[in-house]
């Protein structure tokens, strides 16, 4: 009973409850009329879009502010020793890696199994607001222009998302080089910063149920019952892209870490399972720490290093589910992003996976995404009716990370694994 009571209280049980109450009475309005007619329409709408700005605001902060601090502590890690520095090496090669997977997924998955095109008709009816970006026919030289902003603050104030990004990496690594009693004020403040928005996201985050339940309706007036099975849709390629990234790891495993095909699954199944029910890789941590050790010979003492470290810089499915979720609403209000555009998406969504990791789900899904999707000029309005129906690739996502975990401290050891 008392999970139960639980399960129904959680926010995104909440959001998702207000996505299908809100689709239902929007096509329920579509069919008998809404009271109040226009009037009524457009206060909803107003209300749905008011709780968007209200997430918008906070995401150049937070993410200038995770980026400043996330580079800061990987530097760091390095520093510690060239165990560590090993493993930042590999993380950093195997989240560009699943960057290009990202994108040949996604356009490959479309082109397979494109959205519903009666759907994304009736969707395209939100009249969304488009974001601030390059524009789809710039040149590249445009593009390259934009990779260093020469005013960082309008770059900030105008949503050029990749120069204010590219940025505070510089920003980061140049704050990590400074002395102890200059870089530690500095870096304390921006975690003081990237808190505070990350406060204030959840109180925006309480009314999640409002603001979804209000824009579900306005997209039920639109497509109809069409707009579940879009949602559906969604799902199912974002989901496939996770498991893809994960299996990838397999042989990855095998190949670099030198480990038998069957020994890998043997050690990440139960590490696998804990992440199915609770869809945290802390939470898997002891299981996969157990794993390394007892069944593929990693040293305790590098397990204990690499698979934290692991856990609090490297989230293999950020850039895939992120980039898939940037990609998928392009498709959906039909924009053809041009190759700078998908460069910087790319750009962005590797830079973003260092700064995002470790934040609630619900607030990494706009501070991971929002910015990607502003790179390559896709609006953001649909971005909160994908968080209601997130449960589900997150299961996805966490299964990919404990798998690519397990497969990168077996890779940083190599053959020298205890027991080969």
């Amino acid at each position: 009973m008392k999970s139960a009571r639980a399960f129904l209280t959680s926010l995104s049980s909440l959001v998702l409850l207000s996505l299908i109450l809100g689709l239902l009475a929007g096509a329920a309005a579509q069919k008998w009329g809404l009271p109040g007619g226009h009037v009524t329409a457009d206060f909803i709408q107003a209300l749905g879009q008011l709780w968007l700005n209200a997430l918008r605001m906070t995401i150049i902060p937070l993410v200038f502010s995770l980026l400043v601090t996330g580079i800061a502590s990987i530097a760091d890690a390095a520093r510690t020793g060239r165990l560590a520095l090993r493993a930042v090496a590999w993380f950093g090669g195997l989240i560009v890696f699943a960057t290009v997977y990202a994108v040949g997924a996604a356009y490959g998955l479309h082109a397979l199994w494109p959205i519903d095109p009666e759907g994304a008709r009736l969707l395209l009816a939100i009249k969304p607001e488009g974001a601030e970006g390059l524009s789809a026919g710039a040149p590249f030289s445009e593009f390259l222009k934009t990779i260093a902003p020469a005013n960082p603050i309008r770059a900030a104030a105008e949503d050029a998302i990749l120069g204010m990004v590219v940025f505070a990496v510089f920003f980061g690594f140049a704050a990590s080089g400074l002395p102890d009693r200059l870089r530690t004020p500095l870096i304390t403040f921006f975690e003081a910063v990237g808190e505070t928005m990350i406060v204030i996201v959840r109180w925006v985050l309480r009314a999640a149920p409002l603001g979804v339940f209000a824009l579900s309706i306005g997209v039920g007036l639109s497509a109809g019952a069409s707009a579940a099975g879009v949602l559906l849709h969604y799902v199912a390629l974002i989901s496939i892209a996770c498991i893809g990234i994960g299996l990838i790891f397999y042989p990855l495993a095998v190949i670099f870490g030198r480990v038998s095909l069957g020994r890998f699954a043997r050690a990440a199944a139960p590490a696998q399972v804990v992440a199915f029910s609770t869809q945290s890789s802390l939470a898997s941590l002891p299981v996969m720490v157990e794993r390394a050790v007892d069944v593929l010979g990693v040293r305790r003492s590098t397990a204990g290093l690499v698979l934290p470290l692991a856990v609090a810089v490297f989230r293999i499915t950020s850039p895939v589910a992120n980039l898939g979720v940037a990609v998928y609403c392009a498709h959906l209000f039909g924009i053809e992003p041009s190759a700078g555009q998908l460069f910087a998406a790319m750009l962005t969504a590797v830079l973003i996976s260092i700064g995002t990791v470790g934040l609630p789900g619900q607030a990494s899904f706009f501070a991971s995404i929002a910015p990607i999707c502003i790179a390559m000029g896709v609006p953001l309005e649909m971005l909160p009716l994908l968080l209601a129906v997130e449960v589900v690739p997150d299961i996805f996502r966490t299964l990919g990370n404990v798998t690519a975990d397990l497969a990168v401290v077996r890779i940083v050891q190599g053959g020298e694994a205890e027991g080969d």
